[in-house]
């Protein structure tokens, strides 16, 4: 993951910029399975000071994920905005999530286990089609059949009738 290490020793206080654009290697360094392609632009603004660094994150862009309902392709759109910022110090230390405080003798700064969480965070947790302008589901019909004719001829287990009765009781 070296092209996500940034040089910062030798740089003059100012403003630099960097992109990245994140291929389906990254997600598999990372061993993100279900990622199966990626379209992910991270546009870096990093403002250098003498003592403190501020990198300025712009992710926009989409991934080929599987969908949780049907299982088909599905493409996903994610777009944010994050901060981080680095203090030099003489010892490494996490301060937080935002704050990380690193040697001042140290000339890199890795930015791709942070590329890595941002982009995870802004993934949705439960990824299925949408609806399209009637509002019927946009995910495949002959698999929702299917699911609907496994759920209607699954007999409930006696057990849970027993359990329903009781909290009908409360």
């Amino acid at each position: 993951m070296e092209k996500y290490q940034i040089q910062f020793s030798g740089l003059k206080p100012g403003t630099y910029s960097f992109d990245f654009d994140l291929d389906q290697s990254f997600f598999e360094h990372y061993r993100i399975n279900d990622v199966t392609g990626s379209k992910v632009i991270v546009h870096i603004d990093m403002e250098k000071e003498d003592r403190m660094i501020v990198f300025r994150f712009d992710i926009r862009g989409s991934v080929d994920v599987f969908c949780d309902r049907c299982g088909d392709p599905l493409t996903v759109k994610i777009e944010g905005q994050q901060s981080l910022v680095v203090k030099l110090s003489d010892h490494n230390e996490e301060e937080s999530e935002d704050v990380q405080i690193v040697k001042e003798s140290e000339s890199r700064f890795d930015l791709s286990q942070f590329i890595y969480e941002y982009v995870s965070l802004m993934l949705p947790v439960y990824r299925v089609h949408g609806v399209d302008s009637k509002g019927k589901t946009l995910c495949d019909p002959d698999i929702l059949k299917r699911l609907e004719e496994l759920k209607e001829s699954h007999a409930p287990d006696p057990r849970w009738e027993v359990l329903n009765k009781l909290r009908e009781k409360i």
